[in-house]
């Protein structure tokens, strides 16, 4: 008798996913524990395990399908019992939305699109949504060179593909009737060479623009800025650097000082370490940082716990696991649950200044941007200097102005005076 293949518990806060894409497609022999099908949620993508060895007969839930905890996806049989009649059919649900057809005789029988982005096959790790925008343009994964950390192929990378083999083939593609509307990530040729591309959002893409709309409506946000001389802290830095990498196997950077100066201004103003619950201010006393990393897919947050009782080289080390884990796809659902405040640092963008958005129902969150060198006085003279503009943006229901003013001077001088950081951790 076929066993279900269900929707599993997702995590804390987490009651619906989208179907990503099917691994294996019906009449597959389907190993014990082998992946069958990537799930999207708004915090991470995993993979749906097969619970026993068998062989796929049926797939009832398509690419792009949300679903709820519990539901079935699909049916597995036993080994050797072959495709049910209805797997021809659902295999044909499952194809993603917008790929095209029309290249394939009209009599053909349906042929499953290649499955790109495994390793081997890419040189690299590929995430689910460059995946699914190779299969939708018709791009192989196999023989497109990646650009990203450890040969991974971006979106860039299949865009760029994509566009040289229109490139080479330019009277089909013109002779080619203009895909739907409704075709996720298909190209819209239009008159004198105009193109639109069109993408069908990601589950976290719609949870990020939801989340952040939401806490702008929902909270009294408010932005204050200052600026830090670190001086003090690139010199340190250079004397230390090679010493601080030979006895702890990471880097001495920026990170480690901004989160040090956080936590002690968060000690002294713990009401930005806190949550809003009903009618109630929830004030923590424990310090899970939020270190915001930039991925494919989008932003998101990882969290450093318990980081007080870290040191300098604990930070760092665990800044960049997690840093790592994020831009190969594969943190948890723990890795990215709890927080209480956040750190964010669009300066390794080239950012110079920036109102970052809280996030929620943090109450606070610190902005780091580019450095810079210009001119300042000190002590009645200008001398040149690498400077930083920092920003906290915060609640105003539950933290006042003055002290949001404060928690921020507070980091500057932190900054400026790193032996502050080791009296006062």
């Amino acid at each position: 008798m076929p066993s279900e293949i269900t929707v599993p518990q997702l995590g804390e806060s987490i009651v619906e996913a989208t179907v990503g894409r099917w691994l294996k497609q019906p009449g597959d022999q389907v190993a014990q524990g082998e992946a069958l099908v990537e799930l999207e949620t708004d915090k991470v993508n995993l993979e749906v395990q097969a619970q026993e060895a068998g062989v796929l007969t049926e797939v009832r839930k398509a690419e792009g399908d949300t679903v709820g905890i519990g539901e079935v996806l699909g049916l597995l049989g036993e080994s050797g019992a072959g495709a049910a009649p209805s797997a021809q059919p659902a295999a044909a649900a499952a194809a993603p939305v917008g790929q095209p057809k029309a290249a394939e005789p009209p009599a053909a029988p349906a042929t499953p699109a290649p499955t790109p982005g495994t390793a081997e096959e890419t040189g690299g790790p590929t995430s689910p949504e460059v995946r699914r925008l190779a299969q939708d343009l018709q791009v192989d994964l196999a023989r497109v060179a990646g650009s990203g950390p450890r040969g991974r192929v971006t979106r860039e990378d299949v865009l760029a593909a994509n566009a040289a083999s229109h490139g080479a083939a330019k009277a089909p593609v013109a002779a080619a009737p203009a895909a739907p509307a409704s075709s996720a990530g298909a190209l819209l040729t239009e008159g004198q060479g105009r193109r639109e591309e069109r993408q069908r959002m990601s589950r976290r893409r719609q949870t990020i623009a939801r989340r952040l709309v939401e806490a702008q409506h929902q909270a009294a946000m408010l932005t204050t800025f200052n600026e830090v001389d670190l001086s003090a802290v690139m010199a340190l830095r250079r004397e230390r650097k090679d010493a601080f990498k030979e006895r702890h196997g990471v880097s001495l950077g920026l990170m480690s000082f901004f989160t040090k100066a956080t936590l002690s201004a968060l000690h002294a103003f713990p009401r930005l370490n806190a949550e809003i619950q009903g009618d109630e201010i929830v004030l923590k006393r424990y310090y899970d940082i939020g270190i915001a990393v930039s991925t494919d897919e989008g932003l998101v947050v990882p969290v450093v716990r318990d980081a007080d009782r870290l040191n300098f080289a604990g930070i760092e080390q665990a800044i960049a696991a997690l840093a790592e884990k994020a831009r190969g796809g594969t943190l948890t659902l723990e890795d990215l649950s709890g927080g209480s405040f956040t750190i964010t640092n669009g300066g390794v963008f080239g950012s110079l200044m920036s109102t970052p958005i809280l996030n929620a129902p943090q109450v606070g969150i610190l902005g780091m941007h580019g450095i810079v060198e210009r001119p300042i006085a000190v002590n009645g003279e200008v001398v040149i200097r690498p400077m930083m503009y920092i920003a906290l943006s915060y609640d105003h229901r539950v933290v006042d102005g003055s002290e949001s003013v404060r928690f921020l001077r507070h980091i500057k001088e932190c900054l400026e005076d790193p032996t502050k950081l080791l009296l006062e951790g």
